[in-house]
C-alpha cells in the first residue's frame, strides 16, 4: 500500500530542487554583521547552505551557477506578525465569502508574500493550516508558515467579532469566525484550555491570546485588560505541556504586565508600554514583537472621527517612545507588519521594513527581520514545523536566500521594489525567481 505522505510527495508540484546551486561574486549580509562580506561564493546543496567561501568553489557536475555581479546575498526575510488569510482580503469578504474562495485568494496572497522576499511568516490568527500544508507539499507557492490558528479571546475581547444583535450566545453556538478558525472565544480556565488544545491539535506552532483592547475590534476600548491572570496562566500551561509558548496581543502596561506574570513569552504590539513595563520585559527575557505603527501612509485607513481612528492615533503616538525604551533596556526585539483587510497595503511590506531606519541602522533593521526573528520562531521548540537554522547565511543553515541588486546596507530602500531589485528568491533550496540567469 502506498502511504498517503509518499503519494502526496510524488504528486507535489513546484520548482525543482537542484542538486547544487552556486552563487558567485556576491557580498554577503549574513544576518548578524554590521557590514557586507568581501566578494564571496556560496554553494547550496539540496535545501541547505553547504559552503561559504571567499575562495573559488568548484562546481559539481550539473550544478547551476548564478553570477551575483557584486550584489548582496542575504537571508530570506521573516515577518514575525502577519495574517496570510486576513491581511489582504477585505473584512466584508471574509465575513460573507465562501471559504473555498477565501482560501484561493489566500493562496494568491501567499505567493505574492514570497515574491516580496519574505520566505517565512509567523501567522498570528487565521485558518492557515490547510494553506501551510498545501505550500509544504508543493501544491501552492508561499512562505514557510508558523501558524497560531484561531486567536483565543474572551467574550467582548479583541477576537470577538459578533454584533450586539447576536447576543446572548445560545447553547454554546459557535460564531462564523469561530467555525472557520479566525477566533476562539473562551471564558474561564477550562474553556481556555480547550481552545488552546484545539489549536495545538490542528498543528499550531505557538498560541496567540488577546490580552488587551484592540484598534480594529469593535467593542473593547484600548485601555482594557482581557482574561484573568489565572485564565492566561492556563493557556501558558497548556502550551508549555506541548513545549511551546504563548504570545499575546497587548498595548497597555496593565495588559502586558499581567501577561508576563502569567508566563507569556512574547508581547505583540506594546506601543503604550511605560518604562516600568519595559524593564519588566527585559528582566523576564520576554520577546517584544513590535510593528512600526505610525500615523502615516501605512496606517489602516479607518474613517476620520470613528472610535477605531481615535484608538489608532492613541496607539501610534506611543511608537517612538516604545522603540526608545526597547533600545534603552535591550529587550529581545522582533519585527512584523500586522496588515489587516487591505490588499493594497499588504503589498507594501518592504516599505514597512525600511521605515525602521527611523529608529535603527539598516544593518540592525535587517538583523531584526532575519536572525532575530528566527530566534523568536525557535521558541516553538519541538513544535517548530521547519527544524533547522533560519535567518542566517552560514554553512548548515536552511537555504532561504535573496540575491539583491546592489548594496542593501547602503541602500536598504532597494527592498521597497522587490520586483526590480530581488534578482533571486530561494526558499528551502528551491528557486522561485531568477532574473540573474536571464
Amino acid at each position: 500500500m502506498i502511504r498517503a505522505a509518499t503519494l502526496a510527495a510524488s504528486l507535489a508540484a513546484g520548482p525543482a530542487l537542484a542538486e547544487d546551486v552556486i552563487f558567485t561574486n556576491v557580498r554577503i549580509f549574513d544576518g548578524m554583521s554590521d557590514s557586507l562580506s568581501a566578494p564571496s561564493n556560496v554553494r547550496v546543496s539540496g535545501n541547505l547552505i553547504a559552503e561559504v567561501s571567499q575562495d573559488g568553489i568548484e562546481a559539481p557536475e550539473g550544478a547551476q551557477v548564478i553570477d551575483g555581479e557584486g550584489g548582496t546575498l542575504m537571508p530570506g526575510l521573516i515577518d514575525a506578525h502577519t495574517h496570510l488569510i486576513m491581511g489582504s482580503i477585505p473584512m466584508g469578504v471574509l465575513m460573507t465569502g465562501e471559504q473555498n474562495y477565501i482560501q484561493m485568494r489566500a493562496a494568491h496572497a501567499a505567493e505574492a508574500f514570497l515574491m516580496r522576499g519574505f520566505t517565512t511568516a509567523r501567522d498570528l490568527a487565521g485558518p492557515v493550516f490547510g494553506l501551510k500544508r498545501a505550500i509544504d507539499e508543493g501544491y501552492a507557492v508561499g512562505p514557510r508558515i508558523y501558524p497560531s490558528g484561531a486567536m483565543v479571546s474572551q467574550t467582548s475581547g479583541h477576537g470577538d467579532y459578533r454584533m450586539i444583535s447576536e447576543l446572548p450566545r445560545e447553547g454554546g453556538a459557535a460564531h462564523y469566525t469561530e467555525r472557520y478558525g479566525f477566533a476562539a472565544l473562551a471564558d474561564g480556565d477550562s474553556e481556555v484550555l480547550r481552545r488552546v488544545r484545539e489549536n495545538l491539535m490542528r498543528g499550531a506552532s505557538q498560541i496567540k491570546l488577546a490580552a488587551g483592547g484592540g484598534v480594529s475590534s469593535n467593542y473593547d476600548p484600548l485601555d482594557v485588560s482581557q482574561f484573568t491572570e489565572a485564565e492566561m496562566r492556563a493557556a501558558v500551561e497548556a502550551a508549555a505541556a506541548w513545549n511551546t509558548y504563548v504570545t499575546v496581543h497587548a498595548y497597555t502596561p496593565a495588559a502586558i504586565q499581567q501577561a508576563i506574570r502569567a508566563g507569556v513569552r512574547c508581547i505583540d504590539h506594546g506601543q503604550l508600554a511605560d518604562e516600568e513595563t519595559v524593564k519588566m520585559m527585559a528582566e523576564a527575557g520576554v520577546w517584544w514583537s513590535m510593528q512600526p505603527f505610525l500615523d502615516d501612509e501605512h496606517a489602516i485607513p479607518f474613517p476620520e472621527g470613528s472610535p477605531h481612528r481615535a484608538k489608532q492615533i492613541e496607539m501610534s503616538n506611543g511608537t517612538d517612545t516604545a522603540y526608545a525604551l526597547a533600545k534603552k533596556y535591550g529587550v529581545n526585539l522582533a519585527w512584523g507588519t500586522d496588515t489587516l483587510f487591505d490588499p493594497a497595503l499588504a503589498t507594501r511590506q518592504g516599505e514597512q521594513l525600511t521605515k525602521m531606519v527611523r529608529w535603527f541602522t539598516p544593518a540592525e533593521v535587517l538583523k531584526m527581520a532575519t536572525h532575530d526573528n528566527a530566534r523568536l520562531l525557535a521558541l516553538s521548540g519541538p513544535r517548530n514545523p521547519y527544524p533547522g537554522k533560519l535567518g542566517v547565511v552560514e554553512e548548515g543553515a536552511l537555504a532561504d536566500l535573496l540575491l539583491v541588486r546592489g548594496d542593501v546596507l547602503a541602500e536598504i530602500e532597494l527592498l521597497e521594489d522587490p520586483e526590480a531589485n530581488l534578482l533571486v528568491i530561494m526558499k528551502d533550496g528551491r528557486i522561485h525567481k531568477d532574473l540573474a540567469s536571464e
